[in-house]
C-alpha cells in the first residue's frame, strides 16, 4: 500500500506532553498514513509510552543517540514513506482539522517542489492562550532575504512535498537548523505558501528546543554555510 502522509516527530524526554500530543495527531491518521518518531536517547519515560501504542500506523525509530534536534528530525525524514510529509514537535497539540489543511494545499501540487508554513495558536506550558499566534510571535514571512537575515520558518509548522524532501536529504553539516534549511531551500527550488489557518497549539515552556539567545559571530558562520551549502545542493540538482 502506498503511504500518502508520513508525519514526522522527534522526541527526546518529552513525555510531560507526549500524550496529549500523541493523540491528536493519531485521531487525523487516515489507514494509508503514518507517525513516524525518532527518539533521542529520551531518558525519561517517552520511549515506553511510545512502545505502549498499539497503532500500527506509528513507527518508533529508537536506539541512537544524535544530542541534536536537526539531525534526529532527519533520521526521521529518511524513513518516511509518504508523498506528503508533515513536521510535528513533541510538546504541541494539533487541532481538528490540520491534515485536512495539508491536503487541501498540497496535495494539487504533490510532484513539485512545494511547502506551507501553517498558523498556530501561542499557549503557556499549561495550555492557556496567550492571546498571541505564531506568525505573530515569528513575523512570518516568505522571501530568501528576509529569512536568511532572521529567520521566522519554524519546523512544526511545516509540510512539504516528497520532491522537496528528496532534495533536501542529506541534511548538510553545518546549517543552523532544518527548518531554514527546508524553508530556504523549499523556497528557491520551487514555493513556500504562508497558510493562514491556525491548525495548532504552539506550546512555549522553559524547555523548548527552539529557545534562542542572539550570538553575532555564529550567527555569520551559519548563514555563510547555510549560503554555501544551498548553492552547492540547487547545483548539483539535474535539470528537470
Amino acid at each position: 500500500m502506498t503511504t500518502h502522509i508520513s508525519v514526522c516527530m522527534t522526541t527526546c524526554n518529552g513525555e510531560r506532553y507526549l500524550p496529549e500530543q500523541l493523540a491528536s495527531i493519531l485521531v487525523q491518521l487516515g489507514t494509508d498514513d503514518e507517525l513516524v518518531v525518532s527518539d533521542d536517547g529520551s531518558s525519561d519515560g517517552s520511549l515506553a509510552l511510545l512502545q505502549g501504542c498499539p497503532d500500527p500506523r506509528l513507527r518508533i525509530l529508537s536506539d541512537q543517540t544524535f544530542h541534536n534536534p536537526s539531525y534526529n528530525l532527519e533520521n526521521a525524514l529518511r524513513a518516511a514513506r509518504g508523498e506528503l510529509i508533515v513536521l510535528a514537535d513533541q510538546d504541541d497539540v494539533w487541532l481538528p482539522g490540520k491534515l485536512a489543511v495539508v491536503e487541501r494545499y498540497l496535495t494539487p501540487r504533490a510532484g513539485e517542489v512545494f511547502a506551507i508554513m501553517m498558523d498556530g495558536v501561542v499557549v503557556d506550558a499549561a495550555g492557556k492562550p496567550t492571546g498571541r499566534t505564531l506568525y505573530q510571535t515569528f513575523h512570518a514571512s516568505t522571501g530568501v532575504w528576509r529569512n536568511l537575515a532572521w529567520n521566522c520558518y519554524t519546523g512544526c509548522s511545516m509540510a512539504f512535498t516528497r520532491p522537496l524532501l528528496d532534495l533536501a536529504l542529506p541534511f548538510p553539516p553545518g546549517i543552523p537548523m532544518h527548518d531554514s534549511w527546508l524553508g530556504l531551500l523549499g523556497e528557491l527550488a520551487g514555493e513556500v505558501v504562508l497558510a493562514p489557518e491556525q491548525t495548532f497549539y504552539y506550546r512555549r515552556h522553559g524547555g523548548n528546543v527552539s529557545g534562542f539567545r542572539w550570538q553575532p559571530l555564529r550567527q555569520l558562520r551559519w548563514r555563510g554555510a547555510l549560503v554555501w551549502h544551498l548553492w552547492r545542493r540547487l547545483a548539483s540538482r539535474p535539470p528537470p
